[in-house]
């Protein structure tokens, strides 16, 4: 198989990946919902994400690498925004 077409399958699988968090980010940031969400767990799949990144980066395959620059945006996002949220509850 062409090296085109598995960096394709790559990719897709990336924004599959990417699309699947849009649900938690409108709970965070639209419906200002943060019960039930780990800061913690979170945290450690930023860092399994990041780890991912490196293996991408040293294999040089571009789909791993957008896919978890991408993710790492969109998880830390989230835990901006939980943070964020939880401040907020704490000071009222």
């Amino acid at each position: 198989m062409p090296a085109m077409w598995i960096e394709a399958i790559g990719l897709t699988a990336g924004v599959l990946g990417i699309l699947a968090w849009i649900p938690q980010i409108r709970e965070v940031w639209v419906y200002k919902k943060h019960e039930g969400i780990s800061v913690e767990t979170f945290g450690i799949v930023m860092v399994a994400l990041a780890l991912w990144l490196v293996y991408g980066i040293l294999i040089q395959s571009l789909a791993m690498i957008v896919a978890n620059v991408l993710t790492l945006a969109i998880i830390l996002s989230i835990i901006i925004g939980v943070v964020r949220l939880r401040s907020i509850d704490l000071s009222q």
